[in-house]
C-alpha cells in the first residue's frame, strides 16, 4: 500500500488524474499504478509547458496578451500589486500622489473582485514613505477598464479639498479613445444627460443611456421639447478628432461633468462611434461582443470570433490640477492602446 499510496500522492500532487491513480492502485497492483501516475504526471508536465509557451504568430501572441489584460492584476498578492502601483507613479509631493493607472485595475472592491486600488493604498503609503504613513486617499474614479492618469491624497483634508475642485469643474481632464467610425461634425460638444436603465432582454441588466429633453416631431421634423427625465443628469463631453483610419478614428475628449460611463455612452448613443473594445455599449438590447467593421478587422488581423479580447481603448491622457499654482501631469498611452495606433494606421499625435 506504501507504493501505491504515493504513487496517488504524486499524481494528486500534478492537479489531475487522481481518479484514474486510485483505479489504478486498486486493480493492476502497485508497479503498474506508480507507472501510471508518473505517465499521468509527465502528460500533465507538458501540457503545462504547452500552455506557457509563446505563440511564434505575432497576431496569436498578441490575441494572448489581450485576453490576459485584464486577469493578470487580480491574481498578485496586494504587496506585488502595491509595488506595481508604486513603480508607476508618475508625481508626488507632501499632498497628492499621480499614478499612471494599468488596465483592468479596479478602484473599488465588489463582487468576484480579488485586488483593487482602494485595497492596497495603505500598503502602497507605506513604500512610498515609510511604516507609519497614513493611508493615502482616493480623489475621483475612473473604470476598470480606463487607464492613465489618477490622483491619490496623503491626507484627508487634501482629498477633500481635491473632490471639491472635481465637483466645481475645476479639475481638466482629457481623455484619448480609439472609436469606430468619424464623428459627424469632426468636432464639437455633447449636451445629453444619461440616465440609468434595466435592459430588458433574456440576460436582464443595467445600462447608462441617452435621455434627452426633446424629440424629432415625425409630421415635420421639427424639434419637440420633451419633459425632463427626474433620474436623468445632465452630461456634457467636448470631442476633437486627431485623425481618422482603417473605418476608425482617434478622439480627444473633455468631460465638462463626471456622470458614470459618460464618455462611452456619449460616444456609442450619441455620435454612434462606440470606443473600440467597448463591449457594453456596442449593442443596447444584448451583451455580446462588439461587431467590427471588415477593413478594422483586416488591418488588426484578427477574426470577428476573437473580438471579445478586444480591451477598451479609452486612456485618461491628460489632467491639469489647480493646486495652488496649475499642476499638468500626462501619461502615454498604455502599449496595446500603441500597438492598435500602429496597426489600424493611426498617427500618434505629438504633445
Amino acid at each position: 500500500m506504501a507504493a501505491g499510496g504515493g504513487a496517488a500522492r504524486r499524481c494528486w500532487r500534478s492537479g489531475a488524474g487522481l481518479a484514474q491513480a486510485v483505479r489504478g492502485v486498486c486493480g493492476s497492483g502497485r508497479v503498474t499504478a506508480a507507472l501510471r501516475a508518473e505517465e499521468l504526471a509527465e502528460r500533465l508536465r507538458k501540457s503545462e509547458e504547452q500552455q506557457r509557451e509563446i505563440p511564434k504568430d505575432p497576431t496569436q501572441r498578441w490575441l494572448r496578451e489581450l485576453a490576459g489584460l485584464s486577469q493578470q492584476l487580480q491574481q498578485v498578492h496586494p504587496n506585488v500589486l502595491a509595488k506595481i502601483l508604486k513603480e508607476r507613479t508618475v508625481y508626488q509631493n507632501e499632498e497628492i500622489v499621480v499614478i499612471d493607472k494599468p488596465y483592468g485595475l479596479p478602484v473599488h472592491g465588489g463582487p468576484g473582485i480579488k485586488n483593487c486600488i482602494a485595497d492596497v493604498l495603505p500598503i502602497l503609503a507605506k513604500m512610498l514613505e515609510n511604516m507609519k504613513a497614513e493611508p493615502l486617499h482616493l480623489c475621483h474614479r475612473l473604470d476598470k477598464e480606463t487607464t492613465g492618469v489618477m490622483v491619490l491624497a496623503r491626507s484627508k483634508e487634501a482629498a477633500e479639498k481635491i473632490r471639491q475642485l472635481f465637483k466645481t469643474r475645476q479639475v481638466e481632464k482629457i481623455y484619448w479613445a480609439i472609436v469606430l467610425g468619424d464623428p459627424d461634425p469632426v468636432e464639437g460638444v455633447v449636451e445629453i444627460p444619461i440616465v440609468e436603465k434595466e435592459v430588458q432582454s433574456h440576460q436582464s441588466h443595467y445600462k447608462m443611456t441617452l435621455a434627452p429633453n426633446y424629440r424629432l416631431c415625425p409630421e415635420d421634423g421639427k424639434v419637440v421639447r420633451v419633459r425632463r427625465n427626474r433620474s436623468a443628469e445632465r452630461a456634457v463631453t467636448r470631442y476633437r478628432r486627431l485623425g481618422a483610419a482603417s473605418a476608425c478614428s482617434l478622439l480627444e475628449l473633455q468631460p465638462i461633468t463626471g456622470v458614470k460611463h459618460q464618455i462611452r455612452v456619449h460616444l456609442a448613443y450619441g455620435l454612434g462611434c462606440p470606443i473600440l473594445g467597448d463591449h457594453k455599449y456596442s449593442h443596447w438590447s444584448k451583451l455580446a461582443p462588439q461587431k467590427l467593421p471588415e477593413l478594422t478587422l483586416r488591418r488588426l488581423k484578427l477574426e470577428q470570433s476573437k473580438a471579445r479580447h478586444l480591451p477598451l481603448h479609452l486612456h485618461a491622457h491628460r489632467l491639469c490640477l489647480p493646486l495652488g499654482q496649475p499642476l499638468d501631469f500626462v501619461c502615454k498611452p498604455p502599449l496595446f492602446f500603441q500597438k492598435t495606433l500602429r496597426k489600424l494606421e493611426l498617427d500618434i499625435p505629438k504633445d
